[in-house]
């Protein structure tokens, strides 16, 4: 696990080196005051004398994490949300794991490009351009891929073992746009009429996609 790490770590510091996409950072180190309230392009910075090691670490992508959604894939972040001392630093992590048939479903990082590299299991992966054109592959682990910045972007586990990636940003805070989500489940929402012209079809076509969207009431 360790030579795998290593070597994702290797092609995530060749990214972020060569497309590089938050701005230079203008001192040593920036970790973030998420509670200073100041309305600034990232974070504004955490008094040096508070700062300590525990603002450069974080272990929560070292296990699978628990799947319990609809899509059968979960998300664990490792951005400046979770390490503050990525301030300014331009990089980040996630680590992702899909159940046999989970669907990481298409998405779009406004503000990076992305690269997996795959730990376990094998994956569908694909994006498409601004041509409209799908670029997809079958990878398996050991293996990685690129998803280019603001592009859609799925990964499907069509196996019947479970799968995982880290995936790597050249971003502090890559931001995700879900397809669906944005369209279907947004505040306030988006008009019926807009929907169901886009997809051409009816308005109770278009509610039935909204109530199978919205977050479930426990």
């Amino acid at each position: 696990m360790a030579a795998k790490l290593f070597a994702c770590f290797v092609v995530f510091v060749a990214l972020s080196t060569v497309a590089k996409a938050d701005p230079d950072l203008l001192q040593d180190i920036c970790v973030a005051n998420k509670t200073a309230g100041v309305k600034v392009n990232g974070f504004a910075c955490k008094n040096d004398a508070a700062v300590t090691e525990a603002d450069f670490f974080f272990a929560g992508i070292a296990n699978p994490a628990v799947i319990n959604n609809t899509v059968g894939s979960m998300v664990t972040a490792s951005n400046v949300e979770q390490i503050p001392g990525l301030n300014t630093l331009g990089v980040s992590l996630a680590r992702i794991d899909y159940l046999p048939g989970g669907l990481n479903p298409p998405h779009t990082h406004p503000r990076a490009t992305e690269i997996v590299f795959v730990l376990e299991g094998a994956l569908d992966v694909g994006f498409i351009t601004t041509a409209n054109k799908l670029f997809t592959k079958s990878i398996k682990k050991g293996e990685v891929f690129v998803f280019p910045k603001g592009l859609i972007h799925f990964q499907k586990n069509n196996g019947n073992v479970p799968a995982a990636v880290i995936a790597a940003f050249n971003s502090q805070l890559a931001g995700t746009q879900g397809i669906a989500a944005a369209l279907f489940t947004s505040t306030p929402p988006v008009p019926d009429n807009v929907l169901s012209k886009a997809f051409q079809v009816s308005t109770a076509e278009v509610e039935m996609i909204k109530s199978g969207l919205a977050p479930k009431k426990s």
